[in-house]
């Protein structure tokens, strides 16, 4: 009888229900629980099941560079990194109310990483989300236009909770990136979250996205409600060099 209803959860694909209950039999602990402690335990352990595939289908889909953690960040003054606020942001309140975060700082400060680490615990909660290098993402979105996809693009990136801009601001946005910019944040205004990380100071962006109307219109959507983070300290990837030395 345990067999056929092993087979019928491994059939029906309820592999949490399936690894819990043959656990159980194996073990003999069957007898440790009552009809409904034991219905509890291996519903539980089907939720859990779940709930973690969809973490992991949810951070496979960010598409991430790499693995950051808000527990692996190092919090000092030098740095400007204020430990509550960055405690706070991974609560992920800020994408329930579908603010933004903009991450500044010079090369190698961390800014990507700490991007990053909002990122997957945006996942851990249930948010899409989805990573992109900003210059990357315009040549890819100039493709797009190109073929025809273009609106298909953009539809996806309207779908996540939260799109993390890495590296924005590297080289001043032409006309058609400029444009590209605005309808991204446009469409994802009081509706989503951005998070940008850039080496330009947001005083110098108005510069970078060029032709007045478009960045006052981008300008405004994007820094209005937004947590702002200046990075400051020397290269986090030049004290691990050195550390290593």
């Amino acid at each position: 009888m345990n067999e056929s209803t092993l087979t019928k959860m491994r059939q029906m694909k309820l592999s949490g229900m399936h690894g819990a209950f043959k656990t159980a039999v194996e073990t003999g602990k069957t007898d440790h629980y009552t009809i409904d402690q034991f219905v509890s335990m291996i519903i539980d352990a089907e939720w859990d099941e779940r709930h973690n595939r969809k973490i992991e289908r949810l951070i496979r889909n960010a598409k991430f560079h790499y693995k950051s953690s808000i527990e692996s960040i190092t919090f000092d003054q030098s740095r400007n990194l204020e430990r509550n606020l960055i405690l706070r942001l991974g609560e992920c309140e800020f994408v329930e109310k579908n603010e933004n975060v903009l991450i500044t700082g010079s090369t190698g400060v961390g800014k990507s990483y700490l991007a990053t680490a909002l990122g997957y615990q945006a996942c851990i909660q249930g948010y899409r989300v989805n990573y992109f290098n900003t210059s990357k993402l315009f040549s890819k979105l100039k493709m797009a236009k190109a073929d025809g996809s273009y609106l298909k693009e953009l539809a996806k990136i309207e779908r996540q909770d939260v799109i993390i801009l890495d590296d924005f601001g590297l080289q001043a946005l032409d006309s058609q990136n400029r444009i590209t910019l605005l309808e991204i944040i446009e469409d994802r205004h009081n509706k989503g979250s951005i998070i940008v990380t850039s080496q330009i100071p947001v005083q110098g962006w108005y510069d970078i996205i060029g032709e007045k109307t478009i960045a006052d219109a981008v300008l405004d959507r994007l820094i209005h409600q937004a947590h702002r983070i200046e990075l400051h300290g020397e290269s986090m990837r030049k004290k691990k060099s050195i550390n290593k030395e």
